[in-house]
């Protein structure tokens, strides 16, 4: 019975999608630093922010305390508390990025069934992609409170305008495919 539920892919509504990785505040959505697991039955980014805030303010904690800091001494806590406070840094990034990796690995699944052709990796990438204006196009959907299969079809006609508008990087982008 439990392997039953371990192959069984939960398919998650386009708004639950799109909520997990935007924000929208005023009628305007943003991507997420840290995408949300709340919708997906998971950690609130809210939490996970939370303990981003908490972890320099422990170390803070830890190493000024007084018992420490008679220990230590002003030159060896400060020293401390600057390494370890990197170490904390890195802690952050890595776990944004596996939190971000998550939430793209459980979503991903019920994106294709909506959007076959569209790699939710390039629609999420900072960098030059052929849905770089996607976010232009969302928000006029939000503006306009569009949901379910409106959303839907308001959507795949945005991505057919931005990849006819990019259609040599999409192009390329499909002809390297053809080449992994």
């Amino acid at each position: 019975m439990q392997q039953e539920n371990n192959t069984k892919e939960e398919i998650y509504s386009l708004e639950t999608i799109l909520s997990t990785m935007t924000k929208v505040k005023n009628g305007v959505a943003t991507k997420r630093l840290v995408f949300d697991q709340a919708p997906i039955d998971g950690i609130p980014a809210k939490w996970v922010i939370a303990f981003f805030i908490s972890l320099p303010i422990m170390l803070y904690v830890g190493i000024f305390n007084p018992s420490m800091f008679d220990l230590l001494g002003i030159a060896q806590a400060i020293i401390f508390f600057v390494v370890f406070l990197s170490m904390v840094m890195i802690l952050i990034a890595a776990t944004t990025f596996i939190n971000n990796n998550k939430v793209v690995r459980q979503i991903n699944p019920s994106w294709e069934k909506y959007f076959p052709n569209v790699d939710l990796k390039l629609l999420l990438s900072s960098s030059a992609t052929p849905y770089k204006d996607f976010f232009k196009h969302y928000n006029k959907a939000v503006q306009s409170k569009l949901e379910g299969e409106e959303l839907q079809g308001y959507l795949d006609e945005s991505f057919s305008t931005m990849e006819a508008e990019n259609q040599p990087l999409m192009d390329a982008i499909r002809r390297n495919e053809n080449r992994r």
